[in-house]
Formats: C-alpha cells, sequence, structure tokens
C-alpha cells in the first residue's frame, strides 16, 4: 500500500508533479497564495513526504531539488480506495447510486462512464 497524503500533502505533491525538480524556496513561492506556508511548513512537509518514500532529493545543485517518487495516477488510485471504503464500505454502486440520486453527475460524467464500462466489459 503507498503513502496514505493529507490534503496538504496532496497540495505540495500536486506543485511536484506540475513542475518537477523544485527548490524549497520554488515551493514556498509556489503554495504561499493558496495556503499562506512558510518556509519552515513546507520544509516539515517536505520531512513527512521523504519519511513516507512520496518524495526525494537530489543534492546535485547548491540548493537541494525536491521531486515526486510516487506516481500521481498511483496515489490517486490509492485514495479513491481509501475513499471507496471508508464512506461507502467498498461499495461503488452506492458510490454512482448517491450520484445519481443527488444529480451529481452530468451527461458527459455519464458518457465517460459509460465509455469505461463498455471497455472493462470487453476486458473481461
Amino acid at each position: 500500500m503507498r503513502p496514505n497524503l493529507s490534503d496538504g500533502e496532496w497540495k505540495l505533491m500536486n506543485r511536484l508533479w506540475e513542475k518537477g525538480r523544485l527548490t524549497i524556496t520554488q515551493l514556498t513561492a509556489a503554495l504561499k497564495e493558496e495556503t499562506g506556508w512558510g518556509k519552515h511548513t513546507v520544509i516539515t512537509m517536505l520531512s513527512r513526504l521523504e519519511a513516507k518514500g512520496a518524495v526525494g532529493h537530489d543534492e546535485t545543485t547548491q540548493a537541494k531539488r525536491y521531486f515526486p517518487l510516487l506516481e500521481k495516477e498511483e496515489a490517486a488510485q490509492e485514495e479513491t480506495g481509501r475513499f471507496l471504503e471508508r464512506v461507502y464500505g467498498g461499495r461503488l454502486g452506492l458510490m454512482m447510486s448517491a450520484m445519481v440520486d443527488s444529480r451529481a453527475l452530468t451527461e458527459e460524467d455519464i458518457d465517460e462512464l459509460t465509455a469505461i464500462l463498455e471497455s472493462a466489459k470487453e476486458e473481461y
């Protein structure tokens, strides 16, 4: 099982996934407006992410450059599974039913889901 990321860690990881290798100063600047975090908060978050195996760094330049070790798709898949288990007891049908009942799905969403299910059906 891959690392469980907090909301703040997702924000930081999203910047790394978008931009690639960044220094602490670059990350702080990129996240400042959205989060209000200072340099020390970013350092703490990076330390946690390194301990979880989600982030690495290189020291080939004057300032450390941090980069994701965890693929975004893999993290999203894990998070989706955790959410589904936590909220719907792992039952995808219950989640879809709730979305239909709340009219949360657009026609485009329904078309996309239909195509995904058709594709899955062909694979089985």
